[in-house]
């Protein structure tokens, strides 16, 4: 197999050639299709959270076919297209998982992070952990399902039954976030980059009611907000704009520090919550709404050995959607 490796945290990923694994019991082994690029992979790759387990295959929005059965499994087939997606593996046991919050596990595993992950040609995964995807999307266009819809999909829930929404940042996750909310009958605003004409233009093309910088006051009241950018001086801002009752849900796994926030902005029962993960339960109701819902998919296909590309691309704010490695289509770069 070939896989672009982090092999320290700040560098750049080098291809390599390893064995191909073979799956553990209760494990599968999928011969990857397409893997999207997620802001996560670029937090682990950029240093941005904690002890990464190194060297690592990046990668967490998978969706390839089942190579090969581990000892035990009963719920997919050889051939079976799948989903693998961040949450890994859970204890079962802690608290957490045992009020339904797995999400919250004192004991997880993480693809891509501290589970091989895949930027890769193969990666193996606890069948208990992976998600049939809905037949209306092919290969490239289900991959940012994977983590950009599931994670956009928890932060909607978490956001409540606003009738109005307010999204921040408009990337992989939003404009996924953004249909659903639509397709719900909710009105959205959108908010990118001052002066970011194009994501703005992207925004109103998907049904987003209004488009405009983040420094910019919204037209009407929200009633919830999600943040998705990583950047925590949008926390007070969304705060400002959402109505007294209102709830701003942060939708990453990494924020940059949130300045202080004045009372009397917080002040009126507004909520602000964080979302961390996703539970299994999750992935099996929005992968059933994604069969539903007619979305569109905003992707641009890359090799794999364009991985640091990608997250250049990614960090820089250059993508529209999601940035989607795919193995068959060549690997660039050397060998390492």
């Amino acid at each position: 197999m070939k896989a672009m490796v982090l092999e320290r945290a700040g560098c750049p990923l080098v291809m390599v050639e390893r064995e191909v694994p073979s799956p553990g019991p209760g494990q599968v082994l999928v011969e990857v299709a397409a893997c999207a690029v997620c802001r996560t992979d670029l937090h682990v790759v950029d240093g941005d959270l904690p002890e990464p387990r190194l060297p690592l295959i990046p990668g967490h929005e998978i969706v390839g076919r089942v190579a090969a059965l581990g000892e035990g499994v009963s719920n997919f087939v050889l051939g079976a297209r799948v989903g693998i997606p961040w949450l890994g593996h859970t204890c079962g046991v802690c608290r957490y998982c045992a009020s339904g919050r797995e999400n919250l596990c004192d004991a997880p595993r993480f693809t891509g992070y501290t589970i091989d992950g895949g930027f890769a040609t193969h990666a193996v995964a606890d069948a208990g952990y992976c998600f049939p995807i809905p037949s209306r999307y092919d290969d490239i266009h289900a991959a940012p399902l994977l983590c950009a819809g599931l994670i956009g999909h928890r932060s909607l829930k978490a956001a409540g039954p606003a009738a109005t929404l307010g999204l921040y940042g408009f990337g992989a996750a939003a404009h996924i976030v953004a249909q659903i909310a639509r397709f719900e009958g909710r009105r959205v605003l959108a908010f990118t980059r001052p002066g970011d004409r194009l994501a703005q233009d992207f925004a109103r093309s998907l049904g987003c009611d209004w488009a405009g910088g983040s420094d910019e006051t919204p037209p009407v009241p929200l009633d919830a907000a999600i943040v998705f950018a990583p950047v925590g001086a949008l926390v007070p801002t969304a705060l400002r704009a959402v109505v007294k009752g209102g709830t701003v849900v942060l939708g990453g796994i990494h924020m940059s520090e949130i300045p202080a926030i004045p009372y009397e902005i917080l002040w009126g029962e507004r909520i602000v919550r964080s979302v961390a993960n996703l539970t299994r339960q999750d992935g099996f109701e929005f992968m059933e709404l994604a069969g539903r819902v007619p979305l569109e998919i905003a992707v641009e296909r890359m090799a794999l050995g364009d991985a640091n590309e990608a997250l250049r691309r990614l960090r820089d704010g250059e993508l529209t959607g999601a940035a989607v490695l795919v193995p068959g289509c060549g690997c660039q770069g050397a060998i390492g």
